[in-house]
């Protein structure tokens, strides 16, 4: 994360235009998604990309590295910003941040975490999902990245497969419940990205998770063009 702040920082003195290179927690970005042009947003994404699952956070790069910019990007924004706040309400523990034209969704508090050496979701995490799905439902034109991790205990290729099969878990039950395939991407990313330490139990714990990069379709993008120029 320091080397991507210190990219974003650099970028600001460039194109003063992206102010808003990391939004703060649930607020407003229809602005900053206009403020942020095609050409700035493009460059933004190369970078983070860069730097995703290298010590950076790979849902941040995933979901700038999605944005389109302009009147566009308004539209996109304010789209985002609705369906934030609808997820919020349905599970008031979730991490939910706006992020440029996106989402980064962390479930919090046991919210969908695992234990160790396991991949099957528990009940918890079931009822947990289920509060979500009306709203992925809802805002069909979207994708979902999900993102699978580990603790920081054992070999890193059995870390990396845990974790892809943490991400699929969670891509089956979303599918299972209604969710259309093609929306759904899975990564497993190990060990990277902790958010928390990985000297203690509770920390270790925390790690064992998902998060979910949330981010327009291709029809939400096409129709937010033709908005813009209406």
């Amino acid at each position: 994360m320091r080397k991507i702040a210190i990219y974003c920082l650099t970028i600001l003195f460039v194109i003063p235009s992206i102010l808003g290179c990391k939004s703060v927690k649930n607020a407003n970005n229809s602005q900053k998604g206009a403020g942020i042009g095609v050409a700035a947003g493009a460059l933004i994404g190369g970078l983070i990309g860069n730097y995703a699952g290298k010590g950076g956070n790979a849902v941040w790069g995933a979901v700038i590295g999605a944005a389109v910019g302009g009147g566009t990007g308004a539209i996109i924004g304010n789209k985002m910003d609705k369906q934030a706040r609808k997820i919020s309400e349905a599970l008031p523990g979730a991490d939910v941040e706006r992020v440029g034209e996106g989402i980064r969704l962390v479930l919090k508090e046991d919210a969908v975490r695992f234990d160790v050496n396991k991949s099957t979701l528990t009940a918890q995490a079931k009822t947990n999902l289920n509060k979500l799905i009306s709203v992925f439902i809802e805002y069909s034109e979207t994708n979902i990245d999900i993102f699978g991790y580990t603790d920081s205990s054992g070999k890193a290729d059995y870390n990396l497969k845990l974790s892809k099969d943490r991400a699929e878990s969670v891509k089956t039950y979303l599918i299972s419940k209604g969710l259309i395939a093609g929306r759904l991407k899975t990564t497993g990313l190990g060990i990277a990205d902790p958010i928390a330490t990985n000297d203690t139990e509770e920390g270790k714990s925390q790690n064992r998770r998902v998060e979910f990069a949330i981010t327009a379709n291709q029809k939400m993008t096409e129709d937010a063009k033709k908005d813009s120029k209406n």
